[in-house]
């Protein structure tokens, strides 16, 4: 599932927000490729805001994104503050699923609630947009619940809109 903590639209400015609460400014937020120290920062956020430590799913996570292969095109990503880790974001090219030309997807993206509205949530989905243009993917597409209108308001703030896909499900155990 799909996750932020970036502001939803028509909330003051990320640089405002941020500085006013002493926050670090966009401009000095860095993103990088995950590293192994980073993994209890990112497991420590998810923690928080999801309520479930899942330790052996990140370590798994990490293992298929956070390692890879060369040329695979997969990325793990954190922000940093400073030397703390913020947020975490992770993607993938996925080909020809559903029909569809190689596309990218985000399956992951979180910041820490203490450095919300501080633009992390946007530059972690530009660096991964950055890296897709590079491998010439064109659409990038996400999946999230219907009830989490942050993230719906986070992802439609930075131009994603419904696509032309219907997701379903059904129960395979009684």
């Amino acid at each position: 599932m799909t996750r932020t903590s970036t502001p939803p639209a028509g909330t003051a400015s990320p640089r405002r927000a941020g500085a006013r609460r002493g926050r670090a400014a966009p401009d000095e937020i860095t993103v990088r490729p995950v590293r192994r120290a980073d993994l209890d920062h990112v497991i420590a956020i998810d923690t928080l805001v999801t309520g479930i430590e899942k330790r052996p799913y990140w370590q798994r996570v990490y293992k298929r994104y956070g390692i890879g292969f060369k040329g695979e095109q997969r990325w793990f990503l954190v922000a940093l503050a400073g030397k703390r880790v913020v947020g975490f974001l992770i993607g993938e090219v996925r080909d020809w699923e559903f029909g569809s030309a190689p596309c990218g997807w985000v399956f992951a993206i979180d910041v820490d609630p203490t450095a919300r509205q501080a633009g992390i949530g946007t530059k972690l989905l530009a660096a991964l947009t950055d890296a897709l243009r590079e491998t010439g993917v064109r659409k990038l597409r996400t999946l999230l619940s219907h009830d989490n209108t942050l993230i719906l308001s986070f992802f439609r703030s930075q131009g994603m809109m419904a696509a032309p896909l219907i997701p379903l499900e059904m129960d395979v155990a009684p």
